[in-house]
């Protein structure tokens, strides 16, 4: 119960000198007024209390973890999300248990490369308290128990769908994924610092901090379009990759995933039914160039030059006659059978289209990428339950945002 002081003291005149009594201590011990003003509330969301300390910690906390925004900010949204979270929660008896909060905290600190108890300590070396980093934990877990229940059954999508996504024939995946990336070139000289920088970059939730540390630090060329790729159904993607972008929920980033000479980065955008399905592939036919220099200013304006003067791979030919013959790479082969990186690559384009984001030698060679063809497959690769399991995680990410929206629509929220 929130206490005024009027219960507290009763009448005007004991209010007066409460008052008195007040000044005297701000003077005398301006750490226990200080003390006192950190409990006070900061926020109210319906009847709930946000106190000042509350949010304070939270803003540490986001800082340590590197969150990118402004941290007071994020904190603000985050505590009052939560509040309405629990909300929620309480009406239909959500618990957590002490069992799960130490399983949600491991898992928290394994992203950290620690274990709990260093995780914790650390963080209370810095200020943190252990009922912050709880209640943090606490309320995300809940949260997803809520979901689980409330929208579960709504979202699963019924076989007819699932059919139709992936066609009933299975010949194709029937997904398209709207991805933003970011690559980051990797030498033996910069591997450390690079693995760092990447494992920041996964750790990102929103769209617009993604967008600015790919505009920041990727060397593709969607950087200037803040990461930002076009749809891409997913049975272009190498097959070791599609797990692991089918994981990802809308908002979610990728962890690094090392490439032969780069880290990536991706974070879902958006994942969407395909109508009458896409096509796998047998064989992917693409050509690669190799141009002395790597990402310098002479390369590439020669890579851009040599863009305006090739339609085709066959083309090529003509421009690597009479140079050494590993100047120049034609492969027809299976998907699983390309390097990483460029099936990456090749995933982004249409025949015909160029690519020159990838580097070999350490950097010191400009691979001009250029897709040929695609042969297609009547088998698809992806799996009915992938299928199934992805539309079911977009339709409750989406039930659960709208939800949560409703809330904040209809709640009373006040800065103190």
């Amino acid at each position: 119960m929130q206490l005024t002081l009027s219960s507290l003291f009763g009448t005007s005149s004991r209010l007066l000198r409460f008052a008195a009594l007040v000044s005297g201590i701000a003077l005398a011990n301006p750490v226990a007024i200080s003390a006192q003003s950190m409990f006070a509330p900061a926020i109210t969301v319906n009847d709930d209390v946000i106190t000042n300390f509350e949010l304070d910690q939270r803003i540490l906390f986001l800082t340590l973890l590197r969150a990118p925004g402004d941290p007071e900010e994020l904190a603000r949204e985050a505590l009052i999300d939560e509040r309405l979270r629990e909300g929620a929660m309480r009406e239909v008896d959500i618990t957590v248990t002490e069992e799960q909060i130490r399983e949600g905290i491991a898992q928290l600190a394994e992203r950290t490369q620690m274990s709990a108890v260093e995780f914790v300590t650390a963080l209370g070396e810095e200020g943190v308290s252990s009922e912050t980093l709880r209640d943090f934990v606490r309320i995300n877990l809940g949260w997803r128990e809520f979901v689980r229940r409330r929208f579960l059954e709504q979202a699963r999508p019924s076989r007819e769908e699932v059919d139709r996504a992936i066609g009933r024939d299975l010949s194709g995946g029937g997904l398209r994924v709207l991805m933003s990336e970011i690559i980051i070139p990797i030498t033996p000289q910069t591997l450390a610092e690079v693995e760092e920088l990447a494992k920041q970059i996964s750790e990102i939730t929103t769209f617009s901090a993604f967008e600015s540390a790919a505009r920041q630090f990727s060397a593709s060329d969607s950087r200037e379009n803040g990461g930002k790729l076009d749809w891409i159904a997913i049975n272009t993607l190498p097959p070791q990759l599609r797990p692991v972008i089918l994981e990802l929920n809308p908002g979610e980033t990728s962890a690094p995933i090392p490439l032969s000479t780069a880290v990536a980065i991706f974070q879902m955008r958006g994942i969407d039914e395909i109508v009458g399905g896409t096509p796998s592939f047998s064989s992917i036919d693409y050509a690669a160039y190799y141009i002395p220099g790597g990402r310098s200013p002479e390369a590439l304006a020669q890579a851009e030059a040599l863009r305006g003067r090739v339609d085709r791979c066959d083309d090529l030919y003509g421009v690597a006659k009479g140079q050494p013959e590993e100047v120049l790479d034609r492969n027809d082969t299976a998907p699983g059978n390309i390097p990483r990186d460029i099936a990456v690559e090749l995933a982004k384009l249409d025949p015909g289209e160029i690519s020159t984001n990838l580097t070999r030698s350490n950097g010191q060679t400009l691979v001009f990428l250029m897709l040929c063809g695609r042969t297609a497959s009547p088998n698809a690769e992806a799996s009915v339950d992938d299928v199934a399991a992805a539309l079911t995680q977009q339709r409750i990410t989406a039930l659960a945002d709208s939800f949560l929206d409703q809330l904040r629509a209809d709640a009373l929220i006040v800065d103190q």
